[in-house]
């Protein structure tokens, strides 16, 4: 049987294969620590294909540079053993729910989601900090011990260092938010399906470096708009500033061209419709344009209803939409010009996103009100809240239908609160997945004393009263609609580090290891982690059965079926196969010898050759 790997994927290794098939000629041999032969890229030459001319000095180019920026993207690559483990006490309807919210390092989350979400999210949104001098930003320790790292680092939280307070006299302020973010949105970009889409919320002091950044890692062509966002209803007196910020930036970018922004639709209420026939009601409109100056088209001047267009004029609409147009008897020819009838059932507006939300999207004053006063009832609850009008905006000029919208710096999960507000509205089945490290709230703070005691208790709440009031507003137009949410938590792996670092093995820990999984972990946390493994999402429903004497997990009808028993009834085979399941995975203690595990193997090969059969 097949060992599932159990960590993220490297993806320094998928890269050397993709370039190696666009040019196996650079494709050279190097060592590891180890010792072991494997395969490199031999830059210089790869340099040198690229180029149209002799390469020899690359130390003068158009690029933001900084200290930690070539850390970061080698640290985006590296695979982690890092997992999910399920928490249903804080979920809300958790077998029936597609809706996510994972508590943790939102880069290793976006590394743990990798397999499973690739190309799978339509947009993300994301309010990160915005690197004022006031801010806590993250700092990440994957190679440094944890003393070196907070030598390094100078100061960590009550946790060990995930965040530190990025104060402006520090000599790497823009340095170190910039490989913060860097390596995040390097490793978010893969999750973005090809016609997704990114937005994010920033302000003055750092909107020039990511747009920088973001043009590297998305491409400058695959930039959107800026859009602009009154945050503030009046001007306020902050001292030493010149000037009072009113707005507050939204970039926005697409993973590539076929992404495109919804045109919004809106009816004429106005309008009336004197003339009808067959097909309903209809009013008239005139399909000619002026023919001169930058409107000179001459392509557009052929033959309608055997009419062509008037002298001076062009019509305004093509040679093949007017054809169809003329077999569905649209037009009316007056003896003097010809018409488009414009029937009153068809009847709507198009028109593009606008960039300036300076009137319509709300405020955080009133996002405050909103969040605090009216939903949680606790003055001062959550400072500066996006508005759930904004993201609902941004959503409903990127989103229909079913898509996945990750918000991965969730906060107080406006995301959430809005992407359920826009499904109740117009019938969507939108998914969300909110990432939210368990950051503390000041223990002087009304969050804290009311017994909030990080922002991720606080987001988990506001999605449970703001999923129950929408549900209750809307409970005869969206009976069916998803309030819920599956709670996971970021942990080490559940299997043993001997499985990874198999040298390190020694000889008073045999006796310990009849298991390869940690004694704390449940078969839940197991399953968890062989759904990720294997690139499945997590939203899949899962059936819990019980079949002969042993417990057996059910995702997706077939898609996997797992039993962590430790001692499984081998009828359980025959019971599997009648399910017909594409992948089976037991634990490797599940059996009692190695005869036992090749007769199952050799079982399900009879039964389902097709199946692929895996242990943990």
């Amino acid at each position: 049987m097949d060992k599932l790997k159990m960590q993220t994927p490297d993806l320094t290794d998928k890269n050397i294969e993709q370039i190696a098939g666009l040019f196996p000629n650079v494709i050279t041999e190097t060592k590891d620590e180890n010792g072991n032969v494997k395969k490199a890229v031999d830059f210089d030459l790869l340099k040198q294909i690229l180029s149209k001319s002799l390469v020899d000095d690359d130390n003068e180019r158009y690029r933001l540079d900084w200290p930690g920026k070539k850390a970061s993207l080698l640290k985006a690559n590296i695979p982690i053993t890092k997992t999910l483990r399920p928490c249903r006490e804080e979920s809300v309807n958790f077998d029936t729910t597609e809706n996510l919210y994972i508590e943790g390092d939102n880069f290793e989350v976006l590394k743990i989601l990798q397999e499973s979400y690739l190309g799978k999210v339509k947009m993300i949104y994301i309010d990160p900090p915005y690197n004022t001098g006031n801010d806590f930003i993250y700092k990440d320790d994957f190679k440094q011990s944890k003393e070196e790292y907070e030598e390094e680092l100078g100061t960590t939280d009550e946790e060990g260092g995930k965040l530190f307070r990025n104060t402006d006299s520090n000599g790497r302020f823009h340095s170190d938010w910039l490989s913060m973010m860097y390596e995040r949105l390097l490793a978010a970009r893969d999750l973005l399906k090809d016609d997704g889409v990114i937005f994010i919320s920033i302000d003055d002091n750092e909107v020039h470096n990511l747009r920088k950044i973001c043009d590297e890692i998305f491409g400058d062509e695959n930039f959107v708009a800026n859009f602009l966002w009154k945050k503030k209803g009046t001007t306020s007196n902050v001292e030493g500033a010149e000037v009072s910020s009113l707005l507050d930036s939204t970039l926005c970018y697409k993973k590539s061209q076929c992404a495109k922004i919804l045109q919004r639709i809106k009816k004429k209420e106005s309008r009336s419709y004197p003339n009808n026939d067959d097909e309903g009601n209809y009013r008239l409109t005139v399909i000619e344009k002026k023919d001169s100056g930058s409107y000179k088209r001459d392509t557009m001047k052929f033959k309608i209803l055997g009419q062509a267009p008037r002298d001076g004029k062009r019509w305004q609409l093509g040679e093949k939409k007017a054809n169809e147009l003329e077999t569905m008897n649209r037009f009316v020819y007056d003896g003097e010009k010809i018409q488009l009838k414009i029937y009153d059932f068809e009847d709507r507006d198009t028109y593009s996103a606008q960039p300036n939300l300076l009137d319509f999207c709300s405020s955080s004053e009133k996002a405050a009100i909103a969040l605090n006063a009216e939903l949680f009832k606790i003055p001062e609850l959550f400072d500066n809240p996006k508005p759930t009008e904004l993201i609902w905006h941004l959503v409903n000029i990127i989103s229909r239908g079913s898509d996945i919208i990750l918000d991965f710096f969730a906060g107080s999960a406006t995301t959430a609160h809005a992407v359920m507000q826009l499904n109740a509205e117009d019938g969507g089945n939108r998914k969300f997945i909110m990432v939210q490290l368990p950051e503390k709230t000041d223990e002087n703070s009304e969050a804290y004393k009311t017994g909030y005691k990080t922002i991720a208790e606080i987001g988990k709440e506001r999605i449970r009263r703001a999923g129950k009031k929408i549900k209750e507003e809307n409970v005869t137009t969206a009976p069916n609609l998803d309030i819920g949410f599956r709670v996971y938590k970021t942990d080490d792996t559940s299997i043993k580090d001997v499985f990874y670092h198999p040298k390190e093995l020694k000889q008073d820990l045999l006796l310990g290891l009849e298991s390869n999984i940690k004694e704390d972990r449940t078969p839940e946390d197991l399953l968890t982690q062989v759904i990720l493994d294997l690139g499945l999402e997590l939203s899949l429903p899962i059936e819990t059965k019980r079949m002969l004497s042993n417990t057996v997990y059910i995702v997706q009808t077939n898609a996997l079926i797992a039993c962590f028993d430790n001692d499984i009834d081998f009828k359980i085979v025959d019971a599997i196969s009648d399910l017909k399941p594409l992948k089976v995975v037991f634990k490797d203690a599940s059996f009692k010898d190695d005869k036992d595990r090749i007769n199952v193997e050799e079982r399900f090969k009879r039964l389902l050759p097709e199946t692929k059969v895996m242990v943990i």
